[in-house]
C-alpha cells in the first residue's frame, strides 16, 4: 500500500522532537543552533524571518544540507538544527529528512507564528 502524507506527516512528528519557542530562543541567544526557514521566497519576504536563519525553500534542503554536497551551507555545523515553516508540516518533514542525512539534533519549532507569538526577534526576509 501507498505512502500518504498524513503517514509522512506521523512519522516525521514521531521521530523529530517538538521545541518550544522559548527554548528555541535560548538557544538561539545563545548561538547554538541553526535555524532553517523552509517557506518559500515570497512567504519570508512578506513576514520576515528569525535573525540569521537560513532561508532554504524546502525543495533545495537535500542540497543545501547534505555533507557530501558542494552546496553545503557551513551553517550547518552548528550542534542543533531547528526547523519552521508556515505550519509545521514542512519543518516535519525536513527535520525527517535531516535525521536521515546524518544529524543528530534536529528539532521542530512548528510555524513562524509560534515563534512571533512567544516574543521571538524577527528580521526582513
Amino acid at each position: 500500500m501507498p505512502t500518504t502524507v498524513k503517514d509522512m506527516l506521523a512519522a516525521a512528528n514521531a521521530a523529530v522532537p517538538r521545541i518550544s519557542a522559548t527554548d528555541a530562543k535560548a538557544l538561539h541567544d545563545a548561538g547554538k543552533a541553526v535555524f532553517i526557514d523552509l517557506r518559500e521566497p515570497p512567504e519570508v519576504a512578506a513576514s520576515g524571518k528569525v535573525p540569521g536563519a537560513l532561508p532554504i525553500p524546502r525543495g533545495l534542503l537535500e542540497f543545501r544540507a547534505d555533507p557530501e554536497s558542494p552546496q553545503r551551507d557551513p551553517a550547518f555545523q552548528k550542534p542543533t538544527v531547528i526547523t519552521y515553516c508556515a505550519s509545521g508540516g514542512r519543518a516535519a518533514l525536513a527535520g525527517k529528512l535531516l535525521q536521515d542525512l546524518g544529524y543528530s539534533d534536529v528539532r521542530n519549532l512548528g510555524g513562524f507564528k509560534d515563534w512571533t507569538e512567544a516574543g521571538g526577534p524577527v528580521e526582513p526576509g
